[in-house]
């Protein structure tokens, strides 16, 4: 994958689900909800001063929510933080840049 481009849509890992979580209570806030389920589905991943991540996750009821985090760089000691969000997808959308 090249520096910022979007890499194809993976499988969600054991590692998205840890970033996804991460950044669940920060999404939580931001929507204004609670959600007991919170479930990595997939994603794309793109490679700048750390790494953007879109991902797709499920969030029971057959709701789902793209989420758009940045990790920065391990060197920087900076925690994974919430960009933006989309709610209202559905099993079907394709996570993709916004």
């Amino acid at each position: 994958m090249m520096t910022g481009g979007l890499s194809e849509t993976k499988p969600a890992t054991r590692e998205t689900q840890e970033i996804v979580d991460e950044v669940k209570s920060q999404f939580e806030e931001k929507s204004n909800e609670k959600y007991e389920h919170f479930e990595a589905v997939e994603y794309k991943s793109q490679v700048v001063a750390g790494i953007v991540y879109y991902v797709k996750v499920n969030l029971g009821n057959d709701r789902y929510a793209h989420l758009k985090m940045f990790k920065p760089l391990p060197h920087t000691h900076e925690p994974t933080k919430l960009m933006d969000y989309q709610t209202g997808k559905t099993k079907d959308d394709e996570v993709n840049y916004f």
